[in-house]
């Protein structure tokens, strides 16, 4: 888990698996949104449970991970950018995560309930929340890919 990932980096195995986990996360969401749109809502909500589990496991494994690797300060003194950028990227990448993070498990509740109670009004609520959601996970996925490049690619 710790030893020299395979992206060619000095970054950790781990970092690695959840980089790439997270650049591939806005193509995951997607194709389970292509679910939904053609009235597929059964595979549409077990795509997103699935997803969401596997995405809320990367974030616990990278924030093991970063812990026991000494943390964000060990990595960014290696970094040709300035600390107070990083931290600065970092800061507003971590609020945008989590607000998107939390939307969208408040999302899959409430979406869940409207839909077994029949109600179309939560669900068109849900298509707009949605719309919201994928946007944040995908700002969430890019910042977070390019802190990986700003910390461990020259």
């Amino acid at each position: 888990m710790f030893e020299l990932g395979f992206l060619g980096t000095k970054a950790a195995l781990y970092m690695d698996v959840v980089t790439l986990y997270f650049g591939i996360l806005p193509f995951l969401l997607a194709f389970s949104i292509v679910y939904a749109v053609k009235g597929n809502y059964k595979l549409h909500f077990q795509s997103q449970i699935s997803i969401l589990i596997l995405t809320i496991i990367m974030v616990l494994v990278f924030e093991v991970g970063v812990r026991v690797s000494g943390g964000f300060l060990e990595f960014a003194k290696d970094s040709s950018y300035s600390f107070d950028f990083l931290v600065s990227f970092l800061i507003v990448h971590v609020i945008i995560a989590v607000a998107a993070v939390i939307g969208w498990i408040y999302l899959v509740v409430t979406s869940y309930k409207a839909y077994k109670a029949g109600d179309t009004e939560g669900m068109r609520k849900h298509k707009k929340m949605g719309r919201a959601i994928f946007g944040a996970m995908t700002v969430t996925s890019i910042m977070g890919v390019m802190i990986y490049f700003f910390l461990f690619v020259p």
